[in-house]
Parts: C-alpha cells; sequence; structure tokens
C-alpha cells in the first residue's frame, strides 16, 4: 500500500471516529447510572485509555500492517488469539457502528417522523450497498468532516459556557442528587461504558501501512486526538448536566441537540440547533459507513491468512470483499433487532475493553521475546508497568460492567478458541512472537515472525534502501554443487575470495569468521543469514553460498539448507544490519523467488534475482547513451543522475568492484543502482547537454 496519510489525516480518523455515539447518544444513557459525575466518568475513561492507546502506538509503529489489532494479537500470541482478536475487533466494530446507526435515526427523528430502529436498519443496507460498490472514505472527505465536526463542538461548548457561566457549570446540580447516583459501583460501571466513545483511537492501527513516517505521525496523532476528545467530552457533558433536568438527559437520545437548544435556541432560524443536528448525522454517517468497510476487512484478512473460509476473502468485481461485507450488515441487523441501545452500548464497550487488554498485553510478549528485528519507533514509556495497568484495567472494566457483559465476553473468547481448535489450527501453521520467550528455555521458536517483522524493518527504511542494495549487488555469490561443506571449509573459501576481490588482510578476515559466533537469522525456510558487526570496517561485504546437487552441508545442525549468507558490516550507522536483513527478507518473500533463485545459471543471475529489476541496470557502457560519451574517464569522474550508482563492471569475464579510480571501457558490463527516475535518464541521449 502507497504512504500517503500525513499528520492530519491520522488525526482526522481518530477524532472522526470518535466523534458520533460516545457524545450525541450516549451521555444521557451513562447520566442515568451515575448522574452528576458523567462527565468526571468520561475524563477518566480518557485518562484509562492511555495505556492501550501508547501500546496500540507502539505495535503501529513495529508493524504498521493493515489489519490493526487482529495483525498485532496473531503475530505476538499466535493465531489462536489472531482468532479471539479478530472476531472481537469484528464484534465490537459491528456493535459500535450498530449503535452509531441508532444515533443517527434518532436525531433524523427529530425533523422525519420515523421508528428509530427502521432507520437505522435502512441505513444499514443502504452503507452496505455502498461498500460493496466500492464507496470509500477518502482523506479529504475525512479532513472536511472532522473540520466541521471539531469547529461546531468547540462553538457548542464555548457558547454553552459563555451563556451557562463557568460557575454554575462546575457546581453541581442538586436535581440530579449525589454527586455519585448509584455509589461508586455505578461510576466505575459508566467509566466501563463510555470506554466505547473512545474506540476510534484504535482506527488508527488498521491504517497504519498506509501512514507516512509513522514513527512520529501515528503516536503524535493519536496524542493530540485523545486530547480533542476528552476535552470535548468532558465540557460537552458538563454543560449538559448543567441545563437540562435530569429525566429529559436520561431519557434522550439526542443530548446534545437538547442541550443546544437551551443556549443555542435564540439563533435565527432554530440555525443553532441545525447545526448540532447536522455535525450529528455527519459524524454518525461516518462512523457507520467507515465502521462497515473496517468491520468487513477482519474476516476479509481472517480468511486470507486461512483462519476463516476462502471464500470470504474474494473480491467481487468493485474490488470489494462482497461476501464479507454482507455477513457484517446481516450482523448488524441482527444486533439492531434483538437488542436495545444500552445493551450494544454495554457489550461493544466490553468488546473493546477485552480488545485493549490483549493489545497492552501483546507489548509485553513483543518485548520480551527479544526479536532483533521488532523496533519500534515509539517504545511505550514506563514498561513494563503501563502496559501491565493497561491489562489490569481494561478486565477490571469489564467485571465492573455487569453479568451480561462478562458472560457475553467469556462466551465469545470461549467460542473463538473451540472454532480455532476444531476448524482453524488444521489450516494454520504460523505461531507467534511469544514461543521466543522460551528460547533461553530451550523451547521452539517460530522464525517466521522474524522474517516478517524483518520485511516490515525493510519498508519502514525505504528511502535509505539503495544504500543496502549496493551491498548485495557487489556481494561475492558462489555456487558451489559437489563436496562437503563444513564451518572450516566456508571460512576458508571466504578468506580466499576476499584477499583476492576485495584486497583484504587475511588475518584480519580469519579473525571475524573464526572469531566469536555470528547472529543466525532465518530470512526464507532453507535460506539464512549470518551477520556479524565489525569495528574499523569501512564497507559491507556479502558473501553468498548456494548449494544443490551433491554438495552436502554439514552446519546449522540438521537444518535443511540450500543457502548460506555471511554478512560483515561496519558497526555504525546503528541498525544498518536489521536493514540488510530487512532488504533481503523483503526479496526473499516475493512471488516465485525461490524458483527464481534456485533456477538461476550463474553469478551475474543470482545478483539479478536478489536485486529489484526497477532500481537495477546491467548494459555495455556503449549501449548507455549518458556513458558512451564519457569513456576512458575514471569513475570518481564521471557525471551520473542523482542516486544512480556503480557497484560492479565485467570486463574480460572478470567482475570488478566499482572504484573511483576505475578506468571505463567501452567493452564493459556495467551495473548501476539508483531510483526508477533516475536510471531512465541514463538512456536520455540530451542528458549531459
Amino acid at each position: 500500500m502507497s504512504k500517503n496519510l500525513k499528520l492530519f489525516d491520522v488525526y482526522a480518523v481518530a477524532t472522526g471516529a470518535m466523534f458520533s455515539s460516545g457524545l450525541f447518544l450516549l451521555p444521557g444513557i451513562a447520566a442515568a447510572q451515575t448522574g452528576n459525575s458523567v462527565y468526571l466518568a468520561y475524563l477518566v475513561a480518557g485518562l484509562m485509555i492511555l495505556p492501550a492507546m501508547f501500546c496500540m502506538a507502539e505495535l503501529s509503529t513495529a508493524m504498521p500492517r493493515a489489519g490493526g489489532a487482529y495483525f498485532f494479537l496473531d503475530r505476538s500470541m499466535g493465531p489462536l488469539m489472531g482468532t479471539v482478536g479478530g472476531v472481537g475487533s469484528w464484534v465490537a466494530t459491528v456493535f459500535k457502528s450498530a449503535f452509531a446507526l441508532v444515533g443517527m435515526g434518532a436525531y433524523l427523528a427529530i425533523y422525519i417522523d420515523l421508528p428509530i430502529t427502521v432507520t437505522a436498519i435502512v441505513l444499514t443496507v443502504a452503507f452496505g450497498l455502498l461498500n460493496v460498490f466500492g464507496a470509500k472514505e477518502t482523506t479529504l472527505l475525512q479532513r472536511i468532516l472532522v473540520g466541521t465536526l471539531v469547529v461546531i463542538l468547540t462553538a457548542f461548548v464555548t457558547i454553552g459556557l459563555a451563556r451557562t457561566g463557568i460557575a454554575d457549570v462546575l457546581t453541581p446540580e442538586p436535581a440530579y442528587g449525589a454527586f455519585f447516583r448509584d455509589g461508586f459501583g455505578g461510576f466505575f460501571a459508566t467509566i466501563g461504558l463510555v470506554f466505547v466513545s473512545y474506540a476510534g483511537l484504535t482506527k488508527v492501527a488498521s491504517i497504519s501501512e498506509e501512514i507516512e513516517n509513522p514513527d512520529r505521525n501515528i503516536p503524535l496523532g493519536m496524542v493530540l486526538s485523545l486530547f480533542t476528545a476528552t476535552v470535548i467530552y468532558t465540557l460537552g457533558t458538563l454543560l449538559m448536566v448543567t441545563v437540562l433536568p435530569p429525566q429529559e438527559l436520561f431519557e434522550s437520545l439526542t443530548p446534545v441537540a437538547d442541550a443546544g437548544e437551551v443556549f443555542l435556541g435564540g439563533l435565527p432560524y432554530d440555525l443553532g440547533v441545525t447545526l448540532v443536528v447536522v455535525a450529528a448525522v455527519a459524524a454518525f454517517a461516518s462512523t457507520g459507513n467507515a465502521g462497515i468497510m473496517s468491520a468487513s476487512r477482519y474476516p476479509f484478512a481472517m480468511a486470507k491468512d486461512k483462519l476463516l473460509p476462502s471464500r470470504l476473502s474474494v473480491l467481487g468485481r468493485s474490488g470489494t470483499p462482497v461476501l464479507a461485507i454482507a455477513v457484517t450488515v446481516v450482523t448488524m441487523i441482527a444486533v439492531l433487532l434483538v437488542f436495545d441501545v444500552e445493551s450494544v452500548a454495554k457489550l461493544a464497550s466490553a468488546f473493546q475493553l477485552l480488545l485493549f487488554g490483549l493489545v497492552c498485553l501483546a507489548v509485553i510478549v513483543m518485548r520480551e521475546s527479544r526479536i532483533d528485528s521488532y523496533r519500534p519507533g515509539f517504545k511505550v514509556p514506563l514498561y513494563p508497568w503501563l502496559p501491565l495497568i493497561g491489562v489490569l484495567l481494561a478486565f477490571w472494566l469489564i467485571l465492573e460492567m455487569g453479568a451480561v457483559s462478562i458472560l457475553f465476553t467469556a462466551l465469545l473468547a470461549v467460542g473463538c478458541g473451540l472454532y480455532y481448535q476444531f476448524y482453524a489450527s488444521k489450516r494454520v501453521k504460523r505461531r507467534g512472537a511469544i514461543f521466543h520467550m522460551h528460547r533461553h528455555l530451550g523451547h521452539s521458536t517460530y522464525e517466521g515472525i522474524e522474517r516478517e517483522l524483518s520485511s516490515i524493518v525493510h519498508e519502514k527504511t525505504q528511502p535509505q534502501n539503495l544504500n543496502y542494495e549496493s551491498v548485495v549487488a557487489r556481494s561475492v555469490l558462489l555456487d558451489r554443487t559437489e563436496g562437503r561443506f563444513d564451518r572450516k571449509r566456508l571460512v576458508e573459501e571466504m578468506v580466499e575470495v576476499a584477499q583476492q576481490r576485495f584486497g583484504m588482510d587475511e588475518s584480519a578476515i580469519r579473525a571475524v569468521f573464526e572469531g566469536e559466533r555470528m547472529d543466525v537469522h532465518a530470512i526464507r525456510p532453507n535460506m539464512y543469514l549470518a551477520y556479524k558487526s565489525v569495528p574499523d570496517l569501512e564497507q559491507s561485504q556479502l558473501f553468498i553460498f548456494r548449494f544443490g546437487g551433491g554438495a552436502t552441508v554439514d552446519i546449522l545442525g540438521s537444518r535443511d539448507v540450500h543457502t548460506l549468507m555471511y554478512l560483515i558490516l561496519p558497526q555504525e550507522p546503528a541498525g544498518l544490519d536489521l536493514r540488510i536483513v530487512g532488504h533481503l527478507a523483503e526479496v526473499a518473500q516475493s512471488d516465485k523467488f525461490e524458483e527464481r533463485w534456485l533456477d538461476a545459471n550463474d553469478e551475474k543471475d543470482l545478483t539479478k534475482v536478489l536485486v529489484r529489476d526497477d532500481h537495477f541496470v546491467r548494459d555495455h557502457v556503449s549501449e548507455i547513451p549518458a556513458l558512451s560519451s564519457q569513456l576512458d574517464s575514471d569513475l570518481g569522474e564521471i557525471e551520473l543522475p542523482g542516486s544512480c550508482l556503480v557497484v560492479m563492471i565485467e570486463r574480460d569475464g572478470k567482475l570488478i568492484i566499482g572504484r573511483s579510480d576505475l578506468r571505463l571501457q567501452e567493452r564493459d558490463l556495467i551495473s548501476i543502482l539508483g531510483e526508477p527516475e533516475d536510471l531512465s535518464l541514463l538512456f536520455d541521449p540530451s542528458y549531459l547537454d
């Protein structure tokens, strides 16, 4: 996916997803439980979500992949927890979207006399059809929508405080009785209820793969969004309690419009209330439509991972998962018909709390697994205490929400576990990072997660990858089809090549390979990379052995190996080892890589397999206009477009590493790396004009 979402897009997605039912529908239901303290419940819920938000930000910067919570739980704790997380995310999104459409129906009923449930069902079908035919949430629409919402809600709060008076707002309303209407138990149950108001933060995780500079924009966008939501939720509900009589607020499904009528009613043509209704309908429409879209992606993603029947991953003519959308819409209609509004809100909150708790646990698993390629751009502060607090808070609030929420959440988890055991476990071989926590106990690990994380590291450092490809392009590739190869023989061959090709000192290179053990990383089944950082080394060097035919490899225990790579690299810059590993992992996981790799005839073919074609040119100097006019010049003196770099020259059957003092000759077969647009200039006759 292209990374074209910026900071404001992250802010807009999270904020737009939060400002719907949480403010326009839920306050009356919440106030009926806890009275005057409803605004405090919103404030405390905003603070309590901080651990989950920080954990979500860390996982999103480490693994920016579509699928959000499902992907994080699957890759950290394995497909069993991935099933719970995926189904839980789907159920929570379905319930939240249904809740939003109930709210939209309630606000439309101010002007249109229709039953709320019927309106919500019609809207569900309409948004479902839009999604089937390819309707999607665009960033421009989301920016406009969120800008409008924030302006109207800021005006609502500002005018309300100005007309009501700050002193009056801060004075508890006697008509509501005790500050905690139903005691501390009712107050904490209300916190759990309104927690769903902040669930929009999780949506950022599901689009993290498309975010530019995720290390900065994800955590910053989430913090700004949470601050905006918490301030408006707290002050908005404080105003509602101040201006509305208790019974009217308790029974209201349109509390913002009712409160706005009190202090905005003086505007001509009922403009104040109309603006509130427009904002509410826009917010609910955004949440409902985007909710159906995002909810349908969970069964779609799980079907691609073989956790659900493959038919759910089939795309229709418009490129949308039609069956997944249909299942989501039918489920939403069932929820609207079976559950009342308060039950929908409670169950959505309970599922969301479960997911937040599991996400906090996933951070602990990923940190303690000590996988080298787990490199988040943002780290949870106060680790491990903040994630532990997040886990405990989530499960404590579920317990406070009552027996129905606990039972439904437990049944969901047990049902997912049984489904995985009897269906999905036979189709999935993947395991999570949790297996790496037992590494020191001698238990099994799962190398697939390392390859996947390495691939993500590669994508996150895309602008720098040409440097790493240059290492691959000038690498030494040794094809061995017979004989027995142990560590000693491999070292002897590498020492000999290092002397001949790179002019490296024999004793120095021997000390590198015969010294302390090298880190070994699986970049593909049967394909391993051993690497080590070496002090004072000027340039990274990569030695690649491909074994076939009658060759026997007596290394890495009993593992079946057809390719073994040795990488030595400087200690600076930091992280260079992971970036090169990430590049190799990305290339090795491409379609038909193994077939192309094993079918390659010689060293030149093997190099082409490892280097991306669109970033690589290999041709005779005489055939490249930008070079043919610069014959007999040293490489250090020739003019090359932008990022272009000469990495290797084949001359008289010999491979020569590109050096600044190497003179360019007409018959040279030259290998050049660069960005595609720069490489194209090499063949432009007017480039040097």
